[in-house]
């Protein structure tokens, strides 16, 4: 045994991808299938390089040819290959296979598993660098029905050969979690970049589910893909399961809403139905392709010096009830935002926000790491098709309603601001209930962790009973006092 030395550091000891595959070899009892489309045999080739391979490997195959393909598995209603249901067929058609092949009691202690990927690598242009869809459908026990993990990469590299190396390791890793991590699903998602790093591939979606997951939560699995800096964003459904931004979001109108939402409150909602109708309202804009984000920054969920997961599902619980997409994000600037969701469309977009945020849009503090500084962000900001809709504020020293026409910015950004106001790129939010104006999120947090009454008027129908029900946000029943 080594010698250990006062001063030592502990380092993690990361298995290596020959030796992550060689384990699952050595099991006498893992047995399953590997396919994969479109970025060759990458995955199938470390663990035959590994050595004993002939115990766990049932078959390989790539059926890169579409037609072939389509013999096999079937063809999309919108005839692509690189999806997530394509995904879910090769996955469910390769571990058919290998319950109807083999006989159970010939083999009563095998455990199962068909891994599968469908990749496209980056293109002869280098302009796309390629992205795919990569999951295993698994067994830990004969008589278990089966466990199922996809995730969505996209690639970072600029060289095919790189890609396919680097899809081939994150496929080991991936195998390897699924058998000896699962246990522990957050360490499970930060293996997957042992002997990887972030410059190589984004890792923007996760999905668990089967037996040994009924107790994941997928949206607390993303929120450890940003943490993890796998990716800047990642998003999940009113179902609570994850969706991939650029599926969601491909060729969309996007308005998005900003805010800690801790909890939704009637400004909230008041904001997102009149910023709705606005946005609809645009030429431009067709209802049917129109998304709607309650998007929360990784920043504000780390406001309090780390992040809270239970504070996080609480919000999430709430915006999912509403029947709300939300998206998590990293980027703190706007303009960040609107060239993240400019990869996916070129629709028009709006941001939807109190005055509070427009003022610290005009604040060149926030644009000193920028070579070009305020002008190169307003230039990523609004050169794309975007509006932004304000919501007033209430001063509560002086009673006065603030719009766009009196909003103070500082007096090196007046022209500024009145050159995107005065070309239409502003457009005010028409408040009729200006009583809400007065009510805050931060406001209705106190009143619920300190058990005072009246917070409930604050929030949309139907929330406060939620709150109440599922003790959301430290709630706890108001004592009742003994009366003499």
């Amino acid at each position: 045994m080594a010698i250990s030395l006062k001063g030592d550091k502990i380092i993690s000891n990361v298995p290596t991808t020959k030796n992550k595959a060689l384990r699952i070899n050595l099991n006498t009892d893992i047995y399953g299938t590997f396919a994969e489309i479109g970025a060759g045999q990458e995955t199938a080739r470390n663990f035959f390089r590994s050595g004993a391979a002939s115990g766990t490997i049932a078959k390989a195959m790539s059926a890169y040819d579409k037609d072939f393909s389509d013999a096999i598995y079937g063809t999309e209603e919108d005839n692509r290959y690189v999806t997530q249901p394509r995904l879910k067929k090769m996955l469910g058609h390769e571990i058919d296979l290998m319950e109807d092949r083999l006989s159970r009691q010939k083999h009563p202690d095998k455990l199962f598993f068909s891994y599968a990927n469908t990749v496209t690598t980056i293109d002869f242009a280098k302009k796309f660098k390629g992205h795919g869809w990569v999951g295993i459908r698994f067994q830990l026990d004969p008589l278990e029905d089966y466990n199922e993990i996809v995730l969505h990469l996209r690639f970072k590299e600029t060289d095919a050969r790189l890609q396919q190396e680097t899809l081939g390791i994150l496929g080991v890793n991936l195998i390897y979690g699924a058998f000896y991590l699962n246990d522990n699903p957050k360490d499970l998602v930060k293996s997957f970049y042992d002997n990887l790093n972030n410059d190589q591939l984004e890792i923007d979606m996760i999905n668990f589910s089967g037996p040994r997951f009924m107790y994941v939560d997928n949206r607390l699995m993303s929120l450890q893909l940003l943490k993890n800096g796998m990716t800047n964003a990642v998003m999940f459904g009113p179902d609570g399961n994850n969706l991939l931004p650029a599926q969601v979001l491909y060729k969309k109108n996007i308005l998005t809403l900003r805010g800690s939402f801790r909890p939704v409150t009637m400004v909230n909602m008041d904001m997102f139905e009149k910023s709705k109708q606005l946005f609809l309202a645009e030429k431009k804009v067709e209802e049917h392709k129109t998304k709607v984000i309650f998007e929360i920054t990784l920043s504000n969920l780390t406001s309090e010096g780390k992040i809270n997961e239970r504070d996080f599902l609480d919000r999430a619980e709430l915006l999912c009830s509403l029947g709300q997409n939300v998206m998590i994000t990293n980027f703190q600037q706007y303009f960040k935002l609107v060239e993240y969701f400019s990869e996916f469309t070129k629709e028009r977009m709006a941001l939807a926000m109190g005055a509070q945020n427009l003022v610290q849009i005009f604040d060149e503090k926030y644009y000193r790491n920028l070579s070009g500084g305020i002008l190169e962000a307003f230039g990523k900001l609004f050169y794309k098709d975007l509006k932004v809709y304000m919501y007033p504020s209430h001063d509560p020293v002086t009673g006065e309603y603030i719009t766009s026409d009196n909003l103070i910015v500082h007096p090196r950004m007046k022209e500024l601001y009145k050159f995107f106001k005065h070309n239409g790129k502003l457009v005010d939010i028409d408040v009729t209930n200006k009583e809400i104006l007065d009510i805050f999120s931060r406001t209705v947090l106190k009143m619920i962790v300190k058990g005072e009454e009246g917070w409930e008027e604050m929030l949309p129908e139907g929330i406060s009973e939620i709150i109440k029900q599922k003790r959301l946000f430290g709630y706890s029943r108001p004592r009742i006092k003994n009366k003499r």
